[in-house]
């Protein structure tokens, strides 16, 4: 048995939150930190190397976030539950919220959800987190400080047996401007290979969390996504964090 999981086995999952009271107008999020599948939905039917895989969690991308966090004074919130469960990125009604497949991975625990048990991992996971980040994003706006909402993701360089060129996404909703913003500096750096909207896009539904708590209230606000395999270690996540914290805090400087 995992600790906490006999006085929460079935939830509800309060999302971690670090540096609630940081100085700084960013608040970093990440929905997919956590490759823990707590005991009432046992393994999902999965191997531990799948457990252990990008189907499970975004790695890398935790370390990547807080490292980000230290420098800019920002506060981070996470999800402590795998997407697997319930991806925090998607909403109740979305197939992906709780997928039967990943990629070329079948989640036998996710093959005949109920509509009682979607509301229940519902209920359990996604509700606790939201509820979390907007908490969190309304008292920093009624202290005055206009919140700037990042949220920070990896991907796997290979998928569907296909290598990605691309080694840094910078995905926006709505409001492309903190995006722009931020490729521009990145590409001026020179180090990563970067693109907008790459690899994925708000078309393929991945900006819900933007959508939901910036978009609403016109809050600066971007998604990165990083090639996991420059962020497979503590080094290399601290590296990512130096390189980056600076393109970030330009790019928040000179945003509307």
């Amino acid at each position: 048995m995992r600790d906490g999981d006999q006085a929460r086995a079935d939830g509800p999952f309060a999302p971690e939150i670090e540096g609630a009271e940081a100085a700084g107008r960013i608040v970093v999020v990440c929905e997919h930190a956590s490759n823990h599948i707590p005991m009432a939905w046992g393994d999902l039917g999965l191997t531990a190397d799948q457990r252990r895989a990008h189907i499970a969690w975004d790695p890398g991308a935790l370390g990547l976030a807080r490292g980000l966090a230290r420098r800019l004074d920002a506060a981070l919130i996470h999800a402590p539950v795998s997407r697997l469960v319930y991806d925090c990125n998607r909403a109740p009604d979305m197939p992906g919220a709780m997928p039967a497949r990943s990629e070329i991975h079948d989640i036998p625990g996710n093959a005949a959800i109920t509509p009682q048990e979607r509301a229940r991992r519902t209920a359990a996971v996604y509700v606790p987190f939201h509820d979390g980040l907007h908490a969190l994003l309304m008292r920093r706006m009624a202290l005055g400080l206009r919140p700037v909402v990042i949220t920070i993701h990896s991907f796997t360089p290979v998928y569907f047996g296909q290598p990605r060129a691309v080694e840094f996404g910078v995905i926006h909703d709505a409001d492309p401007t903190l995006a722009a913003l931020i490729l521009s500096g990145a590409q001026a750096a020179g180090k990563l290979v970067s693109a907008l909207n790459e690899p994925y896009s708000a078309k393929d539904d991945v900006t819900h969390t933007l959508r939901l708590h910036a978009t609403p209230y016109g809050l600066p606000n971007a998604m990165l996504e990083l090639r996991n395999d420059l962020i497979a270690s503590p080094e290399a996540e601290e590296r990512m964090a130096d390189h980056l914290a600076p393109i970030l805090a330009a790019a928040v400087a000179s945003s509307p």
